[in-house]
């Protein structure tokens, strides 16, 4: 096949060979010549004229999947029949039970052994996610009364990270009942701040994202003996 003239066509192409195999092996056991020998025909230098190792495969592959979270981030918070506090539970419940989210425990990423990985969510999540989603959710309960707090940029920033670092057994390599208990720790946490928003269903999904994370990460490792 000859190399695609569409620059974007190529990378759109790359990323979804990229991710099925991610998801198919695991990333730490998908190779970059695998990649190529499932583009049809396109060249390692196709790749490498658009990324510059496998790592920035996965960071793009992360990326794409961070921005559909983010379009729903986006729907939930310009709701007008929603106040304040209940945006966040909805927020949390919808971010939680998309399919996209098992895919992306399937990989079985290990954010540890990817730094780059684990800085660029790290970013995404204190530098986007925080500021452009949470935060104007929270001055809006401030603004109708459902959300009491006065420092709304740094609880956004806690609501965020705890939920996106601290309970992700990605980075902590969290047991699916280690993930449950880290998350109702959450919940409790958000109660005393007068958010009440964490239920058992969402509990019960981290947990069960933590079981189909371990056990792709469990049987690659072995497979990988």
């Amino acid at each position: 096949m000859a190399r695609n003239k569409h620059p974007q066509e190529t990378v759109n192409l790359i990323l979804d060979v990229a991710s099925h195999l991610f998801m198919e092996k695991g990333y730490e056991h998908t190779s970059i010549q695998e990649i190529i020998n499932n583009l049809g025909g396109l060249s390692k230098g196709a790749i490498y004229h658009h990324f510059k190792s496998k790592d920035d495969i996965l960071v793009a592959v992360t990326e794409r999947i961070t921005a559909e979270s983010n379009r729903l981030l986006a729907a939930i918070r310009n709701r007008t029949d929603l106040n304040g506090k209940e945006k966040l539970k909805a927020i949390f419940k919808e971010a939680l039970k998309r399919p996209v989210q098992n895919q992306l425990f399937t990989m079985a990423l290990d954010f540890r052994n990817n730094p780059k990985l684990l800085s660029s969510f790290l970013q995404e999540t204190v530098e986007n996610a925080a500021p452009n989603y949470i935060l104007p959710i929270i001055r809006q309960g401030i603004s109708d009364g459902s959300i009491e707090t006065d420092y709304p940029k740094e609880l956004a920033e806690l609501i965020i990270l705890v939920a996106n670092i601290w309970t992700n057994p990605m980075i902590f390599n969290c047991s699916a009942q280690e993930s449950y208990r880290k998350f109702m720790v959450f919940g409790q946490m958000l109660k005393g701040l007068g958010l009440d928003i964490v239920d058992e269903e969402m509990a019960e999904r981290v947990e069960e994202l933590a079981s189909i994370y371990q056990k792709n990460n469990k049987v690659r490792y072995h497979s990988a003996l």
